[in-house]
Parts: structure tokens; C-alpha cells; sequence
């Protein structure tokens, strides 16, 4: 009895960190729902801007970072981080703003898979890439022509700084306590992202309802999957966390027929099933080669 809780145990502690990029993923791409929802209103670069700043507000607040004894390297991971985090957002937008959700995030998530291949160490990972390539590729209709040229180069965009939101969130996990750099980083983000959203959208950002809206976005899409995230890559290797993103496109897709009422095909389905297959052996890998350590 001891033995199997004991393993109940562990497998629980390794499942953990998979389940909290997973929660993460369901509350971004819902949050970017409602965000292109908000768009009429504020536009593109205006949502990310009511995005970062109130998000940066709440984890200034709740975390309290402390500013002094860090190094130069800490502060350059800093700025790293939030400069992937405010290209990453506002191209992604821009993107969305666009095409459909489900198609953004199928070419933004390609970022990643590049990353998972190019880090992994293990052949085993070349193959799970692949599938999950092929799933991006089916969910695209095999191919984007049909798709605006600048939203599909904006998302391709936002991929290769999501791959880069990944490496610097992974180095500030392990450089600042709890929380803190993300908060930092999410500041220094929300002020390279405020003069391109006064641009845009000027004093719409001030209009009560607009930043309640836009709240929401912060705390969804900001706030809660970024700590999620923050706290997986601890204890999560890079190229599996990357492979994992593959489970976006899936659940954009969804966020977009439930919110957006943008419909799925029977293509979509099989394209949701080969990434969710993709993770899963990802994850199987993983654990297997942990268990055999």
C-alpha cells in the first residue's frame, strides 16, 4: 500500500507541472477570445496595451518585486523577457486582428515546435514534433494561402518570440524568487507596449467599460497563464514544455467556436487529435525516461 501511494505520489509530482502549462493554455486562448472581442474598441496594440499594463499593476502589487542586488545578467534576462513578451503579444494580435484565432495560433505555435527540435536531444522528440507539425499543417487546410499575407506573417513572427518568451521565462524562473521576474519583465513589456497603444487607440483606453474588458484579458491571457507557465518550467525540460504547446492551435480552435463562433471541421478534429497526440507522447517520452534515470 505504502509502495503504490508512493508512486501515486510521484507520478502526481510529475504530472503537476504538465497539468499547469495545460490550465495555462485554456486561459490564454479563452482570453484572447474576449480580446478579439475587445478589438473593435480599442484595436489591436490598444488590447495588448490595457493588457500588459494592468497586468503588470496586479503583479506589481501582489508580488512586490524587490529592485536591488541583481546583477547585470539578472536585469538583462529581465529585459529579454519582457521584449519577447511585448513582441510576442502585440504581433499575435496584430495577427488575430486579421485571421481566424485558430489559424493565428497554428502558425504562431510553430515557434516552438522549431524550438522543441532544435533542443531535445533524443530522436524520439523528432517524431512527436513531426506529427504535431502535421497537425498544425492539417488545421491549417493544408496550407495558408487562403489566409490574409501580413496576419499569417504576423503570427509566424509571434512564433519565433514565443520561442524566445520560453527560453528567458525558463532563465528567470531559475534567477528570481517566486514570481519577481515575471513581474518585472511584465512591466518592462507593458512600457515598450504603451506608446504603440496610445497610437492606436488614444483615449478609447480610458472608457470604464473598455478596461473592465480589458481586465479580464489581463488576468486570463497575462496574469494567470504566465505564473502558470513561469512555475512549470522549473521543473519542466524546455523541449517538452515547447512540444506541449502544441495543445494551442486545439484549444484556440475551440475558444474560437465557443466565443467567436468560427466553426471546426472534420479536418480541425483530426488536425486537434494528431497535437494532442503528439503531447501525449511527449509527455510518455518524458516520463519513461525519468522513470529509467
Amino acid at each position: 500500500m505504502r509502495a503504490e501511494a508512493a508512486r501515486s505520489s510521484v507520478a502526481g509530482h510529475r504530472l503537476a507541472p504538465i497539468a499547469l502549462v495545460v490550465a495555462g493554455g485554456l486561459s490564454v486562448q479563452f482570453g484572447s477570445a474576449v480580446a478579439v472581442l475587445l478589438m473593435p474598441r480599442a484595436g489591436a496594440l490598444g488590447v495588448v496595451t490595457l493588457r500588459l499594463v494592468l497586468a503588470a499593476a496586479i503583479l506589481l502589487i501582489v508580488c512586490r518585486p524587490k529592485v536591488r542586488g541583481y546583477g547585470r545578467a539578472d536585469w538583462g534576462t529581465i529585459v529579454a523577457f519582457g521584449t519577447a513578451m511585448a513582441g510576442m503579444n502585440n504581433l499575435f494580435y496584430l495577427s488575430a486582428s486579421r485571421i481566424p484565432l485558430g489559424a493565428a495560433v497554428t502558425l504562431e505555435v510553430l515557434g516552438p515546435l522549431i524550438l522543441s527540435v532544435v533542443a531535445s536531444r533524443r530522436l524520439v522528440n523528432l517524431l512527436w514534433a513531426g506529427l504535431a507539425l502535421g497537425g498544425v499543417v492539417l488545421l491549417g487546410g493544408g496550407g495558408f494561402e487562403r489566409l490574409d499575407p501580413l496576419g499569417a506573417g504576423f503570427a509566424l513572427a509571434a512564433g519565433a518570440m514565443w520561442a524566445a518568451y520560453i527560453v528567458f521565462s525558463a532563465r528567470t524562473g531559475r534567477r528570481f524568487p517566486q514570481a519577481d521576474g515575471l513581474a518585472l519583465a511584465m512591466a518592462f513589456g507593458a512600457v515598450i507596449s504603451l506608446p504603440l497603444g496610445i497610437a492606436e487607440a488614444g483615449d478609447k483606453l480610458l472608457v470604464p467599460s473598455t478596461i473592465g474588458l480589458g481586465l479580464g484579458v489581463a488576468l486570463m491571457s497575462s496574469v494567470l497563464p504566465y505564473t502558470l507557465e513561469l512555475l512549470a518550467l522549473r521543473r519542466l525540460p524546455a523541449p517538452t514544455f515547447a512540444i506541449l504547446m502544441s495543445l494551442e492551435p486545439a484549444i484556440a480552435a475551440t475558444a474560437g467556436f465557443l466565443v467567436l463562433h468560427q466553426a471546426l471541421s472534420a479536418t480541425d478534429a483530426l488536425a486537434i487529435a494528431l497535437v494532442i497526440g503528439a503531447s501525449m507522447g511527449a509527455v510518455r517520452t518524458q516520463t519513461r525516461r525519468r522513470d529509467a534515470l
